[in-house]
């Protein structure tokens, strides 16, 4: 059985972005069809058809002189690593240094508190090519809030970026001064303006929240959004069984309420099911880098093709990738993507897995899959849900996985997993 082509591999990866960093060359006045233009031919390698090596594009050095399979370039801004963001959740006890937060008992319910910051700061899309963006805590995406269903989720919001700010959170919230829009509650939040926002964790699954400050289209853009997790109460499945179901509440037995409280409590960080399940984030994003109202870069976690793939010996040693590598996964480990698409100025996202069939539940609000055995699923902007993997069965080594909108493939949504 031949091995694994790491090279091949990583020359995908290298004849993509050498494509796409070469047409913006940081020129931000660049579009998305003279990009595509730049790309040539690249879509087809990416597939695994064509020649081994495509044309240049015209005026681009493609003679393989930028190493041995080597990435074209590493990062040179590490302020945000999106392999450390994958698997980092701040629960109020746990998380980023650049997140405080602290967990507490107030009036009988568990209060999870985190101070986040709406700050202007330029960040990078690839290598080489930077990004005015407005951010929560400085990154893009923004943090990661974690909570257990009817937590109190407490944020101490304040703005120091030079534009006002909200905070909107896709909860289910019974306050309206709390939804974080400018018709109520504070409002906007000007320069050096705090708010205390308050919700409910409520209900179990995976969200959204993002600034709703007017243009709405450019304040989500620009980097402020970020995923919300709240995680199932298994006393509140057993005890509510049929809310977290697609079937009718007459067909659910006591061993299928058995069963959704299992499945609860793998999806729970506070319980020791959880610690069997390798759990990521994954934002789908894209930047408009000439602001024309069409993205030139897309990605999964801001960076474009940061989970490609480098220079390796092929036995899970990186002699490159500091900062891009595929995502590598142990395969007796069950595997979790938290999913959300946060694509402004393209109708759709999606999420392809190669060689794979995965379980979708749409928003994560339900223990049973609302898809099964799917290797594509479609988000509309906002959308989120919940991606199990199951890598068992499989042979060590890499598989893609990307947007299947061909072009977003090519313009940095091109990502792997590495199954040892």
């Amino acid at each position: 059985m031949p091995r694994i082509d790491y090279g091949r591999a990583a020359e995908i990866t290298e004849q993509l972005e050498n494509r796409l960093v070469g047409s913006l060359g940081g020129e931000t006045t660049v579009d998305r069809r003279t990009v595509l233009g730049g790309l040539g031919v690249a879509g087809s390698a990416a597939l695994g058809l064509g020649s081994r090596r495509s044309e240049a594009s015209a005026g681009h050095d493609d003679s393989g002189d930028h190493g041995n399979f080597g990435a074209v370039d590493e990062y040179r801004d590490t302020h945000f690593d999106p392999h450390e963001f994958l698997t980092t959740f701040n629960t109020g006890a746990d998380g980023q240094q650049s997140v405080p937060q602290r967990i507490y008992e107030e009036d009988g319910r568990t209060v999870r508190e985190f101070e986040l910051t709406a700050v202007d700061i330029t960040i990078q899309i690839a290598p080489g090519i930077e990004f005015e963006a407005w951010a929560f805590n400085g990154q893009v995406p923004g943090p990661t809030l974690r909570a257990v269903e009817g937590d109190l989720i407490r944020v101490e919001f304040k703005n120091v970026g030079a534009h006002a700010h909200t905070i909107h959170p896709h909860l289910k919230n019974v306050d309206p001064a709390m939804d974080g829009i400018p018709q109520n509650g504070p409002g906007v939040l000007d320069t050096d303006e705090s708010f205390t926002y308050e919700w409910i964790a409520q209900p179990a699954g995976v969200h959204f929240y993002h600034c709703h400050s007017l243009p709405l289209k450019e304040h989500v853009h620009r980097g402020l959004y970020g995923m919300i997790i709240v995680d199932p109460d298994p006393e509140r499945v057993r005890e509510n069984p049929s809310d977290y179901v697609t079937d009718h509440p007459s067909q659910i037995t006591p061993a299928m309420t058995d069963d959704l409280v299992a499945e609860a409590e793998t999806r729970n960080h506070e319980s020791a099911a959880n610690d069997d399940v390798n759990e990521m984030v994954m934002v789908m994003n894209g930047f408009d880098t000439n602001f024309d109202g069409e993205n030139e870069v897309y990605a999964a976690n801001t960076r474009a093709f940061a989970y490609g793939v480098g220079k390796t010996d092929a036995k899970g040693n990186w002699e490159a990738g500091e900062t891009k590598r595929p995502i590598q996964i142990d395969r007796n480990e069950r595997q979790r993507v938290y999913l959300v698409n946060a694509t402004e100025f393209d109708p759709i996202n999606s999420f392809h897995t190669h060689s794979q069939f995965f379980d979708y539940y749409d928003h994560g609000t339900t223990l049973t899959a609302t898809k099964q055995t799917v290797d594509t699923i479609i988000q509309a902007q906002a959308q989120r849900g919940i991606i199990e993997l199951d890598y068992s069965d499989h042979q060590p080594g890499l598989y893609m996985f990307h947007a299947h909108q061909s072009e977003f493939a090519e313009l940095g949504w091109m990502s792997f997993f590495e199954v040892v």
